[in-house]
């Protein structure tokens, strides 16, 4: 069956109907506290979604503080919702990295027809900053939130540079997205360097339509890397065994 509750809103997204329904669940006392919610693919199953979307699910009952996710075991319930609990979504990371793909795949192609020689060299310098932030230890994506906004300032038109300041900003202030990314840098998960390498060759090319399949490609890597990071045990298991022949990068936070 699918999630539903007549409340929702017509542009909520599934995980919201999914998250409202464990809530619900959660009140009415099916999971008591200190009980483990049932596997990633069971609930998939049951309510007819996709894995991810359980994710997401999941993921906003833990910035509700009613659930508590561990790693390699799966969401355990750390309270009940009571009565002055007002259920609310922030924007997800997946969201915010949709649309990020959107607009910032248009910025580098916008860029690529605007960028000056000194923007490249500022984004190659930035390039390598990235590969030196890779190694500490405490994940810093300074390098990285440089570079993104680099190429949008490259446009040379104000309202994408805010639009895409906007998005970067939405990563720390959403307590969604913000906690989907803490659990990538947990589980080591960092900027790609030739992915990010692939973004300024186009734009050194000055080729728009290289520009946007780079910068959208390396968005669709931190999509996926952001799943990767919330898999189950179980899952996380599988694609290591499925990969287990060629090398897989650390995909990019960002």
């Amino acid at each position: 069956m699918h999630p539903t509750d007549h409340s929702s809103a017509p542009y909520d997204r599934l995980y919201q109907d999914l998250a409202r329904t464990l809530r619900r669940e959660l009140a009415e006392g099916r999971y008591p506290v200190g009980s483990r919610l049932p596997a990633e693919r069971e609930l998939a199953t049951q309510f007819g979604v996709s894995r991810p979307t359980v994710r997401e699910a999941i993921i906003a009952l833990e910035v509700q503080g009613l659930v508590e996710v561990r790693v390699g075991s799966g969401a355990y319930v750390l309270r009940l919702p009571g009565k002055a609990d007002v259920p609310g979504f922030d924007i997800s990371a997946i969201e915010l990295t949709e649309a990020r793909m959107l607009f910032e795949g248009e910025a580098a192609a916008l860029a690529a027809t605007q960028i000056s020689d000194d923007e490249i060299a500022e984004i190659e310098r930035l390039v390598h900053e990235i590969a030196r932030e890779n190694q500490d230890p405490k994940g810093s994506v300074q390098a990285d939130h440089a570079f993104h906004l680099a190429i949008a300032r490259a446009t040379r038109n104000k309202a994408v540079l805010e639009a895409v300041e906007r998005l970067w900003m939405l990563r720390s202030n959403s307590p969604e997205a913000a906690l989907l990314h803490a659990k990538a840098r947990t589980a080591n998960i960092k900027p790609v360097v030739d992915e990010h390498t692939a973004v300024l060759e186009a734009l050194r090319r000055r080729d728009p339509e290289a520009a946007r399949t780079a910068m959208r490609a390396h968005l669709s890597a931190v999509l996926e890397s952001l799943l990767f990071a919330t898999e189950d045990k179980a899952a996380a298991t599988r694609r290591r065994s499925a990969s287990a022949k060629r090398e897989r990068p650390s995909r990019a936070t960002a």
